[in-house]
């Protein structure tokens, strides 16, 4: 009896230790896949719940601003450095932007939201791989193409305008008053931007 008492005993010892080991096995590959998620990763995460029927807004935190500057959004793109969205905030409600993710200092986030930016998954927007490739400047292009008016928020200050050609880092704006079209007659100056310094464009 003594020997079934021993040997069940270190039975249990044994299986206790394996148990251990696993677990500490499975919570260091938790972390070594936490520690190579990116922003991206995080906001994509989100998106996806939200597809199942999570819908909430984010309230990101742009570059310069703090938490009281958040702007509410509800993700509809995400492409390789940037997101489209529409806001949700009481001034713009309705209106469409594009963020790119360089602009995004933060992300005010609530519990399940912080949860549900962990869970793993895919790492591919909403839209596909064909949006993931694509990179910030390729969709400015598509806004100089159709002449689209834009506000284009920079790090200090707010310019309202046409894009008229988009570089590799950088953008010509042709600036004039909002709501009317770009005429030579209506153009107030012609600015080069960096493209690093852009937080948001509305359109």
């Amino acid at each position: 009896m003594r020997w079934d008492n021993l040997f069940s005993d270190l039975e249990s010892q044994l299986e206790f230790g394996l148990t251990t080991e696993e677990d500490n096995l499975q919570a260091e590959e938790e972390r070594l896949r936490i520690g190579r998620l990116g922003i991206r990763d995080r906001i994509v995460a989100m998106v996806a719940v939200a597809d199942r029927g999570a819908h909430y807004p984010l309230s990101l935190i742009l570059t310069g601003r703090d938490i009281s500057g958040a702007i509410e959004v509800v993700i509809q793109n995400i492409g390789r450095d940037w997101l489209a969205a529409e806001i949700v905030g009481e001034t713009d409600r309705g209106r469409q932007c594009v963020i790119p993710l360089a602009a995004v200092s933060g992300i005010a986030l609530a519990r399940r939201q912080l949860r549900h930016s962990l869970e793993p998954g895919k790492a591919t927007s909403p839209a596909g791989a064909l949006a993931d490739r694509l990179g910030f400047p390729f969709i400015l292009r598509d806004l100089c193409r159709r002449r689209t008016g834009v506000e284009v928020t920079l790090v200090g200050e707010t310019l309202f305008g046409t894009i008229d050609r988009v570089g590799r880092d950088h953008l010509d704006l042709a600036i004039h008053e909002a709501g009317t079209p770009r005429r030579n007659t209506e153009v107030r100056a012609l600015r080069i931007v960096a493209l690093d310094v852009v937080l948001m464009i509305r359109a």
